[in-house]
């Protein structure tokens, strides 16, 4: 009998057909009946962003042996309850790596470089005074990048900016090896936030970076920075940027991530002409989206007694 497997979230089609192939396959939410309905004989959990994995929905799967989590991050996921019941953890650490990088790249180059096209002709005097307006101010070798969090993504953004002689600055928990830091020098974050024309955060969502980016740092930042989170929304606190947004007009905030998500009609970042809000796109490409999925891949190879290629390894200090 193939073991059953709940997918909360929807995933790519290859893998989904892969996995339907090796387990009894049950896509529902958890608050579905038919979720319910299978989950005290389930052995396998697949999850991407929405669905937390709290000690509640662990406590309706007594059976689980692995939770396989299409994407990087693990903050949603109860580390320390899983560890204490031997449950595993795969996930996709590189999967969207590239996704991102370019998304973030997009988001700077939309800050610096205005641009339009054109539908229809103009004359010559517009045409000189649309170039005119749409002049840029700086370009990014004439500039300072911000790195929060030099991970898989933040060392191939500070190798995209090397490449076009910006000079990046980043703060990291960890001890860098220098030369997998592609030229970005090393600074405390107090001065990352003070010095930066443009700052990018790449830091998880663990229980001590929630509201990391608190108001002591916002408030040093730049009056025009350009102030980048495609991490998790929950390390920034947003009424602090609010209000510095509020106070530098100059200043613009592009956030794709948010606490909640989606974000409800509370959210004081709603309707500020310098805050870009986005649905959560960086890692949202066909390729990305399909590495991810294939996490299905180290649930099957566990479920078969066999070993995974990116198991989580959960400490007894995970929180």
């Amino acid at each position: 009998m193939k073991p059953i497997v709940l997918v909360t979230e929807p995933l790519a089609s290859e893998p989904a057909q892969w996995l339907a192939q090796h387990c009894q396959v049950i896509q529902r939410a958890p608050t579905h009946p038919e979720f319910k309905a299978f989950s005290d004989r389930a052995q396998g959990l697949v999850v991407r962003t929405a669905t937390p994995v709290d000690r509640a929905l662990l406590n309706q799967i007594p059976q689980l042996k692995v939770i396989a989590r299409a994407g990087v991050g693990l903050d949603h996921i109860d580390l320390a309850h899983c560890k204490a019941r031997g449950i595993r953890v795969v996930h996709t650490p590189d999967a969207n790596t590239q996704a991102v990088v370019e998304y973030v790249m997009a988001l700077v180059m939309d800050a610096i470089r205005p641009r339009v096209f054109l539908s229809s002709p103009v004359d010559a005097r517009q045409w000189e005074q649309t170039r005119e307006e749409l002049t840029a101010t700086r370009q990014l070798n004439e500039m300072t990048f911000g790195i929060l969090g030099l991970g898989r993504i933040g060392k191939r953004i500070a190798k995209v900016l090397g490449a076009l002689d910006c000079q990046v600055l980043f703060h990291d928990l960890l001890p860098m090896d220098k030369a997998a830091c592609h030229g970005a020098q090393e600074t405390s974050v107090e001065e990352l936030f003070t010095l930066c024309d443009i700052i990018s955060i790449h830091i998880d969502g663990r229980q001590s970076n929630v509201k990391f980016i608190n108001s002591s740092l916002i408030q040093r930042m730049k009056p025009n920075v350009t102030f980048i989170n495609t991490s998790r929304g929950r390390v920034v606190n947003h009424p602090a940027l609010a209000q510095f947004l509020a106070s530098h007009p100059s200043a613009q905030g592009l956030l794709d991530v948010h606490d909640p998500e989606p974000f409800l009609a509370d959210s004081p970042l709603i309707g500020m002409a310098n805050a870009h809000l986005a649905p959560h796109l960086a890692s949202r490409t066909e390729t990305a989206v399909r590495n991810m999925s294939w996490v299905v891949r180290d649930l099957v190879a566990i479920l078969q007694g066999g070993n995974a290629s990116h198991e989580f390894q959960i400490h007894h200090d995970t929180q």
